[in-house]
């Protein structure tokens, strides 16, 4: 796949580039990526923070993954879509994040055309199938809530394959049209982006002429993979909370809520950041308060979500206990 896009945006790009090289004198091979403000003390206090939230991440997202392969206790659907999900963040964080830290200590800050949409692709793929993993979960959770005796004939062994398999090859089907739309492009100078990743908002205002009905196919594009799944996440957890109401016993209500309050705590995380920034064309958002948001979804939230998933959730703290309860005793 990797090798696939990489070839397709080489080849538009080129095109794009010869196009252009008959009406001007240059053209841009390479992008400034300018990342956040701040000069000596500044960037070293801000790198390391970073350095440390991206390390905490990996550690943690890859707790979850190496705990839900080992205990057998956690070979369910519930627990296969999270361990698939914490495999995710850590693909998710790594699109972005290593390059910013290389970018903080670099004078130049480029990155090649093709880098900038590979990177593009890689991050935005990611995300979008980080959606549908929280749809997926949503409906898991109305299943084993909802129609609980039914749930173990209907989310089977091979269905929960098949969902997982699902999310990963729709989520990066998904973007190689609005890539292939913004790098046909012209891009004649300057070169220089006002964020710390590739973002389809500030390559459209380097391209050398106003392209609207790009911009609103994108902006389109991107509204319909966000409310899509979130939607579905919706529309799950209403007929799970009109379920829940039904039941008489109070503790019952509680245990039903705690099942679903994580899923709940990171999808409002994960949205709530990215329908500010992908869902309206026109929102003018200021550029700093832009990279902060994008920040939070990039960088943060991976890091949150394991924490939330495993304090709010007694199996996978039981999982954790014994896992570390053995490397103890081996030690």
């Amino acid at each position: 796949m990797f090798i696939i896009i990489h070839s397709l945006v080489t080849s538009v790009s080129l095109t794009a580039l010869e196009s252009q090289n008959t009406t001007t004198q240059h053209f841009v091979t390479e992008f400034v990526l300018l990342g956040f403000p701040g000069q000596g003390e500044m960037q070293n206090v801000f790198f390391s923070f970073i350095l440390v939230v991206y390390l905490l991440t990996l550690l943690g997202n890859g707790v979850i993954v190496c705990v839900v392969k080992w205990d057998k206790r956690l070979h369910t659907p519930m627990y296969i879509f999270l361990g698939n999900f914490a495999f995710l963040e850590i693909w998710y964080s790594s699109s972005t994040v290593p390059n910013m830290l290389v970018n903080m200590l670099s004078e130049t800050k480029t990155i090649s055309f093709t880098g900038c949409f590979l990177q593009f692709y890689f991050f935005f793929s990611l995300g979008t199938t980080e959606c549908f993993f929280l749809s997926v979960m949503a409906y898991d959770r109305y299943l084993a809530i909802c129609r609980p005796l039914h749930y173990p004939s209907i989310m089977t062994g091979k269905l929960c394959v098949v969902l997982v398999c699902v999310c990963w090859v729709s989520g990066f089907l998904c973007y190689p049209v609005p890539i292939v739309l913004i790098s046909q492009l012209p891009f004649c100078g300057p070169n220089i982006i006002d964020h710390f990743v590739c973002d389809p908002g500030p390559l459209f205002t380097l391209a050398c002429i106003p392209a609207p009905s790009t911009e609103l196919i994108c902006y389109t594009f991107n509204s319909l993979i966000i409310f899509g799944p979130f939607l579905s996440i919706l529309g799950s957890y209403t007929l799970v909370l009109r379920a829940v109401l039904r039941v008489p016993s109070g503790a019952g209500r509680t245990k039903a809520f705690s099942t679903c309050g994580s899923h709940l705590m990171v999808v409002s995380l994960f949205y709530g950041t990215l329908m500010v920034m992908y869902v309206s064309p026109t929102s003018g958002t200021p550029t700093g308060m832009q990279k902060i948001i994008t920040l939070v979804y990039s960088a943060v939230t991976p890091l949150l979500n394991p924490l939330i998933y495993s304090l709010r959730n007694k199996d996978m703290k039981d999982a954790l206990k014994k896992a570390l309860g053995l490397r103890t005793n081996q030690n």
